[in-house]
């Protein structure tokens, strides 16, 4: 499979274009959807054949060309944006269906939707697999534009705010990274390596050795400190609430899931690469403390009577965070916890976002005030959001119970012991904000005075609550043998 490779990586970048001028060219809004739909299920397919093929490989080289690179990482990481981005895609006709006509004609809000929907799934499907700083770097540029757009979809006042806020925020930092992109090319160009090769990964990693201490370091924090905007590490983060908020549903789902995710690949990446100038113990300090500080952020927030989408933005906080302390501590405990903990919370923080459509089609006031007594008006929407919250607090079966414990066991094992005992502290808090969240939003009383809109879609959400136990269940499992696997071996080597 090896050699299919480079058709496999043009087949995962160029489909979705396909998908994009196919959904333009739509007469209508039935049949946009039926594009879409057929042109997403093959780009999945490809994508997670691709992902599959790199992470069988055992301890071989990883699958890498001129312009793409794919380690066990990048994977774990496609596999996860494919299986996101495929659902969201499915699930949108549902969401078109009643979402309003934006600023466009019913037909036209269609079209432009798709076309901005797998232009930003190109994007995410293209980070992981980039094998170049400046490509990456280009690459997550390209999600802000497209994912704006649709931030801003239904036209509300609120909604273009998110959106403008949103481009404008994360600009601004990335623009902060690529400061530090070109210390680094300046660096490599002192080394005699020119041209945008000279940010190649692996050159990236067999040149830091070579590069000055402080030239290194000030490339490292400019660059980290620029893709914390896009992550959404606290204290940058002021832009994810607003967005994950007044997106729809379906695009919320792949901002929380695939694309934060994806930018702290790149963000790991940059670590692996840069360590040997920069030092481990510098590396690491500089995760670890943007993923202190967004746990602790996020955990007053969680605490709150939130709307629900809003919620689940502060918990997507919480888990970039646990995400970093992972990389940040860097033991093979905790790089299997980040695995782990990757594909856990897309799984929950996807379906949650999707029960957001079925529960403000219950009560539309729902988008301005925290849920109550959702199981006595719909226990399939309920359940779904019970599921989702259970699995982000890490209550036993959840995987991230088990992934947050090889995390914090593993900081303890790489010399962390004081940033664990605050992290387990922390983590209890927010499981208790949440375990707040599931008895008045889910199963206590509801308001009074609802304006009750019909109920729609609820046989699909139970459906994909299904799909989410039992898959959670198994990540569970076999995340209690990751630890001693090829694949977490493969990691801890990163890009050497």
């Amino acid at each position: 499979m090896a050699e299919l490779a480079p058709i496999l990586v043009a087949l995962v970048v160029g489909l979705p274009v396909v998908g994009a001028l196919l959904a333009a060219t739509a007469r209508t809004a039935r049949q946009a959807d039926v594009l879409a739909s057929a042109v997403a299920v093959v780009t999945a397919v490809a994508a997670l054949v691709l992902a599959a093929t790199a992470l069988t490989r055992g301890g071989s080289p990883p699958l890498a060309g001129r312009w793409y690179l794919i380690d066990g990482a990048g994977g774990v990481f496609l596999a996860v944006s494919a299986a996101v981005g495929l659902a969201s895609v499915l699930l949108s006709p549902s969401y078109l269906r009643t979402a309003g006509r934006s600023w466009l004609s019913a037909t036209a809000s269609h079209r432009w939707y798709y076309v901005a929907l797998f232009a930003f799934w190109a994007s995410l499907l293209a980070v992981p697999i980039a094998g170049n700083l400046a490509v990456a770097w280009l690459i997550v540029e390209a999600t802000t534009a497209t994912s704006a757009l649709l931030v801003a979809f239904t036209g509300r006042r609120d909604a273009l705010e998110a959106g403008w806020k949103y481009l404008v925020l994360t600009t601004l930092g990335l623009s902060i990274a690529l400061l530090g992109i070109v210390v680094l090319a300046i660096g490599q160009a002192n080394l005699h390596v020119h041209g945008v090769h000279a940010l190649d990964w692996r050159l990236l990693h067999a040149d830091a050795g070579s590069l000055p201490h402080g030239l290194a370091l000030i490339a490292f924090v400019l660059v980290l400190a620029g893709l914390a905007t896009k992550v959404g590490w606290a204290p940058v983060h002021n832009w994810l609430p607003d967005a994950h908020s007044e997106a729809p549903a379906p695009v919320s789902a792949m901002l929380s899931a695939a694309l934060l995710p994806n930018v702290l690949l790149v963000a790991w990446r940059v670590r692996d690469a840069l360590q040997p100038a920069v030092g481990a113990r510098a590396a690491s300090a500089v995760f670890v403390g943007f993923g202190l500080a967004s746990i602790l952020v996020a955990i007053p927030f969680l605490w709150q009577s939130l709307p629900w989408k809003r919620l689940l933005a502060y918990s997507s906080l919480e888990h970039m965070g646990v995400i970093a302390l992972g990389v940040g501590f860097g033991s093979p405990l905790a790089i299997a916890g980040v695995v782990l903990h990757v594909a856990g919370h897309a799984l929950a923080k996807a379906l949650g976002f999707y029960a957001s459509s079925p529960l403000l089609r219950i009560d539309d006031s729902l988008t301005r005030r925290a849920p109550d007594g959702i199981a006595r008006e719909s226990p399939p929407t309920a359940a779904a959001m019970g599921v989702s919250l259970l699995v982000l607090a890490g209550l036993p079966p959840s995987p991230l119970f088990v992934s947050e414990l090889l995390i914090l066991l593993g900081g303890v094992s790489a010399g962390y012991a004081a940033i664990s005992a605050i992290a387990v502290v922390a983590l209890a808090l927010g499981f208790l904000g949440l375990l707040h969240a599931l008895v008045e939003g889910v199963v206590g009383e509801p308001g009074s005075g609802r304006a009750r809109a019909r109920r729609r879609g609820e046989g699909v959400i139970a459906g994909l609550t299904g799909g989410v136990i039992a898959a959670s269940i198994g990540l569970a499992a076999a995340g209690l043998a990751l630890p001693g696997s090829v694949l977490v071996a493969t990691l801890m080597r990163g890009l050497g």
